[in-house]
């Protein structure tokens, strides 16, 4: 349950580009820290990557005299590249990840053909989550909520009286993530939101992306209570069975995301680049007629 008593500190930013929103996750008294799902900035034309994006987290982290202890990923993205690496580099921390990594690495090594040498056990990563970890960011207690369904791999980060749910379920007028990845499963997701909506109602859910419909501002911060009486997908009332057709029939309307192939080989690997070849460039394969 979350813990009033132990609430930490968020700071969101939006990567317009992909909607994406960052965190910084800090303990007001100790100013011990996370970031969770940090974003590479890439130019798909240029094939270039810069960390002007990340840069700004960073510098804010550092400007709050913040000591980061863990760089979290919720899942293996499909729709940016991770800037995990570059966090590290700059700030240190552990880069973490849900330990079922394994099924996604191994989904996208057997398409990509990564071959043998391209390990499928999470090694990548500097640790892997099992479902109900808890761990610490100073003084305040986390655990780690395993809720499959968009990929095989998603984990929330509940954090006294936040949890931070990336794909899993989105502003209550936009609803839920796609579950037509492989390894996604529809009921699966409705299980995992469930396990969401069951937290104190005055919890706050923090969302890893915003697309504004109608216009409206960006926001990414919801709670509990707001979910179940609006959620367009999930609020109370709507049962599995209803919610799987549903995300069945609007799945099968979804173009893929435009980075996907790209964003993948980045993020299996936590955030590296393909290793280089003889010439010591790294390259991103594309399988044709495969997706």
């Amino acid at each position: 349950m979350a813990d009033s008593n132990q609430n930490p500190v968020v700071e969101g930013f939006l990567h317009q580009e992909t909607r994406t929103i960052c965190y910084i996750v800090y303990d007001p008294d100790s100013l011990r820290a996370i970031i969770v799902d940090a974003v590479l900035d890439f130019d798909i034309v240029a094939v270039r990557t810069s960390t002007d994006f990340v840069d700004t987290v960073c510098d804010r982290a550092e400007a709050l005299g913040l000591t980061v202890d863990w760089v979290l990923e919720s899942h293996v993205h499909a729709d940016h590249l991770s800037a995990a690496k570059h966090v590290k580099a700059r700030l240190g921390g552990k880069i973490v990840i849900g330990s079922a990594i394994d099924q996604v690495q191994i989904s996208f090594g057997k398409l990509l053909n990564l071959g043998p040498e391209f390990t499928t056990d999470g090694a990548q990563f500097d640790h892997l989550w099992a479902d109900g970890e808890t761990f610490e960011i100073g003084g305040l207690q986390a655990r780690v909520l395993h809720t499959p369904g968009h990929t095989p791999a998603c984990v929330s980060y509940i954090i006294g009286d936040a949890v931070f749910v990336d794909d899993t379920i989105f502003m209550p007028d936009f609803g839920t993530a796609r579950c037509d990845f492989p390894g996604g499963d529809a009921r699966e997701l409705y299980r995992s939101v469930q396990r969401i909506l069951s937290l104190p109602t005055e919890t706050r859910i923090f969302v890893g992306h915003d697309y504004a419909p109608g216009e409206r501002d960006y926001a990414w911060e919801t709670t509990v209570a707001e979910q179940r009486a609006a959620n367009k997908h999930v609020k109370d009332g709507i049962d599995e069975d209803a919610f799987v057709t549903m995300r069945r029939e609007r799945d099968g309307e979804l173009s893929l995301p435009r980075l996907i192939l790209t964003s993948i080989q980045v993020n299996i690997r936590a955030g590296d680049m393909p290793e280089p070849e003889d010439n010591g460039v790294s390259y991103i394969k594309l399988p044709v007629n495969q997706v």
